[in-house]
């Protein structure tokens, strides 16, 4: 036992230390078990604990923390962006034959800088499932989203503390810009129902997240083949994270937003081959599904069997 418990020791103290002693110094960034914890309260709290305490309870309203929340969330996400693009180098990157990068001690701590800020925005942003949980709204609490939450808040403080390159510059200008589009929808949504009118774009939200990852993926096999002076491992790592991203975002985009227009288009169908009938479908019946392709028979002009029909 006392084997493994120095075998242990041994690894924690290697992981436990980084490429840079100042990075190590900052908060959250000593050892993995700070951010471990975090993330290990946080999956308990939204999957279990959460659920469990609110099972009979009201969902609370919070539509203060709500607005205040989310009007942080773009000012910091702004402030991010224009951070992130004052430390970034681009265009001299990809231009440049050799594709290098040469920073003097000053201008790398201040990139290590801005990937904390980056990093301490996603504990942040594990907040967003907290408040869907405290406000029963379970069932946003997706794989999707509990993924990408969780992901993106261990594998920044992985990149920065390991790993810190010029990828992830380029990361933090397009997910601060992203954010600052998805949290101005929730502000203006959480400010109350007379306000719904002016979110008809929700679900372009989705196609710039996949735009987003597109964009990464681009810059990422570009900086691959021009064989850029970062490391090539996170690199990799990068391409292979934003390949999920982009399979789990496209599925959820699909289902979303194609299934309901093919629902929609089957409902009118329903509604015209019964009113050819001379039937009025009843709204049990239009509320079993979107699967309508058997739906009515021409032939048969009995409304009580079209409207008793059960859609497989």
């Amino acid at each position: 036992m006392t084997g493994y418990m120095k075998v242990f020791n041994e690894r924690y103290l290697t992981l436990s230390k980084g490429v840079d002693e100042t990075i190590d110094s900052w908060f959250l960034m000593s050892s993995p078990g700070p951010v471990l914890t975090i993330i290990t309260l946080y999956l308990l709290f939204v999957l279990k604990i959460g659920p469990a305490f609110m099972k009979n309870r009201k969902a609370y309203s919070l539509k203060t923390v709500m607005i205040v929340y989310n009007a942080f969330q773009v000012c910091y996400s702004i402030w991010m962006c224009r951070r992130s693009w004052k430390e970034s180098r681009i265009t001299d990157t990809l231009l440049s034959k050799k594709c290098e990068i040469v920073r003097t001690r000053e201008q790398s701590l201040d990139l290590y800088s801005g990937a904390w800020f980056y990093f301490f925005s996603k504990i942040i942003d594990l907040l967003d499932t907290t408040f869907f949980v405290l406000r029963k709204k379970q069932n946003q609490v997706s794989f999707l989203h509990v993924y990408h939450h969780t992901v993106t808040a261990s594998f920044s403080w992985m990149y920065l503390k390991y790993a810190p390159g010029e990828q992830g510059v380029v990361i933090g200008i397009l997910n601060s810009g992203v954010h600052i589009i998805m949290y101005f929808y929730y502000l203006v949504a959480a400010m109350g129902p007379q306000y719904q009118k002016f979110l008809w774009w929700k679900k372009y939200m989705t196609s710039i997240q996949l735009i987003q990852f597109v964009l990464i993926m681009i810059y990422m096999v570009t900086i691959a083949l021009k064989g850029c002076n970062m490391p090539k491992t996170l690199t990799f790592f990068f391409i292979a994270n934003t390949l999920v991203f982009l399979y789990l975002f496209g599925s959820f985009y699909r289902k979303t937003y194609r299934g309901s227009k093919a629902h929609q288009k089957a409902t009118k169908a329903a509604l015209r081959a019964a009113s050819g009938l001379g039937c009025v479908p009843t709204k049990s019946f239009l509320d079993q599904g979107d699967q309508m392709k058997r739906l009515i028979d021409a032939n048969n002009n009995n409304c009580f069997k079209i409207n008793d029909m059960k859609l497989e």
